[in-house]
């Protein structure tokens, strides 16, 4: 344990950052302070209206344009065998760094029109007989692949600016958390509707009983496809989507065995996407391709199904252990596991209801939490979104093409939504503090910077004097204390506002919460 002890003020700072999005304004912080721990944490954890985040809609994303076949077979990368490898091998795979790039964004351009034009493109060059017809279904191919990446990038930027304009960030940050557990990528799914369909279950079940969640998942359109679940048939079995629903998503490493891999399986076979449905993919149970029976699943049998296997796996402890656990590494420290005290409080009031409410609130309240020691490296979407929101700046009201900095941002950083590199999700801790991470938190500052120059965030530096600039920054970023020689390269740069921001959002104090 550390030696000292946060001070009240320092206190709801951290409850403020690690509910939010790593950044919490100086006003808020005060009136939270008055206000108390427990009234303050009540507040973030209560289920509201948020009028900001209401007034940011999801966008209407439309069907994608048919996609021809390449001659020989699928696309590459369109048969996934990631949900099928060891924990060992996706930690690994994780550790590389795959990125997903962005891509460019077309600003102001409706997806219908987009997706008209690629239409267009399809249908042109006949039936595809000889030169014409390869030349004409390549044209339908790479109109297909700008469709799913205007959609992507629609998908990607209106997310964050709902981040940014949400007035009670909680729910926002618990969705991403939750998109990093149940991950699910565009780049197999290739559906926007899908994506946001799903990303709109985890806000709207994240916060209650966890089987609830885990049911709509093993039938969420998205997750069905990413994990291969409309291959699970009667007569042949796919263990991708029952092998991750027990090792990442309800129980953990270790806590089932193979057989009980193949048996779940069976119990989930049946389910199928629609991908034709006018409101996008759709699952479906085709009863035929079920396979019934008694299964026998961690030593209970019976006649299960999907929604009878959830209830299954998530009245076990390990259950209880393992999300404790996860959001654990989230919230508190990535380095430091719970204690068995602290893991006993989780777990106990997650309880027979499986309240994930309950057990972030004794997450919060666990003297763990407030324990300087324990120090969290921001993610990218953390470390972006705050400081739009410190800045006051809107993801797509940016100027000078803002929307493709943003994505080849995060890109660079390692982390851009709806894109998990794999069903592990993403990394976490000093992972994200590469040298090419820096590098690309150097260009998102001097961007931003240059953006927030008549902000209102930006006049309150200028009005400072040179030597009071390195203080009132530490107030704006939340940074409670610079280094020495943190302290010294901003005192260099004070006479210069716009440098000694760009210095300070890439310096070594903000890029973890402390």
């Amino acid at each position: 344990m550390a030696s000292s002890e946060l001070d009240a003020d320092a206190r709801v700072a951290r409850l403020l950052q690690r509910t939010g999005f790593g950044t919490a304004a100086a006003t808020d912080v005060t009136a939270a302070a008055r206000a108390g721990y427990a009234k303050t944490l009540a507040a973030v954890l209560a289920e509201g209206d948020d009028p900001g985040a209401t007034a940011t809609p999801a966008p209407a994303l439309g069907p994608l344009p048919e996609r021809p076949e390449k001659p020989g077979g699928p696309e590459k990368g369109s048969k996934s065998e990631k949900g099928s490898k060891s924990a060992e091998e996706r930690g690994s795979s994780e550790k590389r760094g795959k990125r997903d790039a962005a891509g460019d964004v077309r600003s102001g351009v409706q997806n219908g029109v987009r997706n008209a034009a690629a239409q267009d493109a399809s249908r042109t060059g006949g039936d595809g007989g000889g030169e014409d017809g390869e030349a004409a279904d390549e044209d339908a191919r790479k109109a297909y692949r700008s469709a799913l990446r205007g959609q992507r990038e629609d998908a990607v930027l209106w997310w964050l600016d709902r981040m940014v304009a949400a007035e009670r960030p909680w729910r926002e940050k618990r969705t991403l958390l939750w998109h990093g557990h149940w991950a699910t990528s565009i780049g197999k799914v290739r559906s926007g509707q899908a994506m946001l369909a799903q990303n709109e279950t985890l806000r709207r079940l994240g916060g209650g009983d966890f089987r609830t969640l885990a049911r709509a998942m093993v039938r969420d359109p998205a997750l069905l496809i990413w994990l291969d679940a409309p291959k699970n048939t009667a007569e042949a079995p796919n263990e991708n989507l029952a092998r991750e629903l027990m090792e990442l998503f309800v129980l953990g490493v270790g806590n089932y065995s193979e057989a009980d891999v193949r048996e779940a399986a069976k119990a989930l076979t049946g389910w199928t996407v629609d991908r034709r449905a006018e409101q996008g993919p759709r699952a479906r149970f085709r009863a035929r391709r079920h396979a019934g029976g008694s299964r026998t699943v961690l030593g209970h049998s019976g006649d299960l199904d999907a929604r009878a296997l959830v209830d299954l796996l998530t009245e076990e402890a390990d259950c209880a252990r393992h999300l404790a656990t996860r959001w654990w590494g989230w919230l508190v420290s990535a380095e430091n596991s719970p204690s068995r005290a602290s893991l006993d409080r989780l777990t106990e009031a997650f309880g027979a209801r499986r309240d994930v409410t309950a057990m972030l609130r004794a997450l919060f309240t666990d003297p763990a939490f407030t324990d300087p020691d324990n120090v969290l490296v921001k993610q990218p979407v953390e470390y972006v979104v705050g400081t739009l929101r410190l800045l006051g700046l809107r993801p797509r009201r940016l100027p000078e093409q803002g929307g493709r900095v943003l994505l080849r941002s995060l890109g660079g950083l390692g982390q851009t939504p709806f894109a998990p590199p794999s069903v592990g999700g993403w990394p976490s801790g000093p992972a994200w503090l590469t040298t090419a991470a820096a590098q690309s938190r150097l260009t998102f500052a001097q961007y931003v910077t240059r953006a927030a120059r008549d902000t209102e965030a930006m006049a309150g530096i200028r009005k400072e004097a040179a030597g009071e600039r390195p203080e009132a920054l530490a107030r704006l970023l939340g940074v409670r204390e610079w280094s020495k020689s943190t302290r010294a390269v901003l005192t260099d740069a004070s006479a210069d506002p716009a440098r000694s921001l760009a210095i300070a959002l890439t310096s070594p104090e903000y890029s973890v919460l402390a």
